[in-house]
């Protein structure tokens, strides 16, 4: 059993599908089957998986693993998450302004003041475009968007990550605080 230093989330195993051992499986990737082509995937438990055939269907991907040949065992992995080492995701496809959701969790993040906002906590897409979770000692988590607006500057050297309060919403020269969604009614209107 192998633990993995710095794990990257790739799928997690949904219902059995069939009776020969396959399981259906959300894949995080780009392209869902490439989820087998990482190499072994990994739970958080220690057990490695081997992917040995893959095909898409609807929104998830059929997968079978070595090891897992009937029904029953295909059924006890409901819910598994499957993890790869962050070392295996190939960093020379990447564009200058792509990163993986993993490297932007646990930068700090700063506007051009200096003032801390916490840290990159997560990183969620709900079908709008992609959200920074921002976390701080004492203060609320926030979501910000991932946007070359609210986002200046991404120095993952550095773990910095430099934004704009204004247009990442938190703003603090309103009385209500950061992430507030209180309306202010326009000048004259009460």
């Amino acid at each position: 059993m192998e633990k993995l230093e710095n794990p990257v989330l790739l799928g997690t195993i949904g219902a059995a599908q069939g009776l020969r051992g396959e399981v259906r499986v959300k894949s995080y990737t780009v392209d869902p089957t490439w989820l087998g082509d990482y190499g072994n995937l990994h739970s958080a438990d220690g057990r490695v998986f081997e992917v040995l055939e893959i095909r898409e269907a609807k929104n998830v991907v059929v997968v079978r693993f070595r090891g897992v040949n009937d029904r029953t065992a295909a059924e006890a992995l409901n819910g598994l998450d499957l993890f790869i080492e962050r070392d295996n995701l190939p960093d020379e496809e990447l564009d200058d302004d792509e990163f993986y959701y993993t490297d932007l969790e646990g930068l700090e993040v700063f506007d051009a003041a200096g003032r801390s906002y916490g840290a990159v906590s997560g990183v969620f897409d709900f079908g709008a475009g992609d959200l920074l979770e921002l976390k701080g000692p004492g203060r609320r988590p926030v979501l910000i968007p991932f946007s070359e607006a609210a986002v200046l500057e991404i120095d993952l050297e550095a773990g910095r990550l430099l934004i704009d309060p204004i247009a990442a919403g938190l703003d603090e020269t309103e009385d209500d605080g950061p992430g507030s969604r209180r309306r202010h009614p326009p000048e004259g209107e009460k």
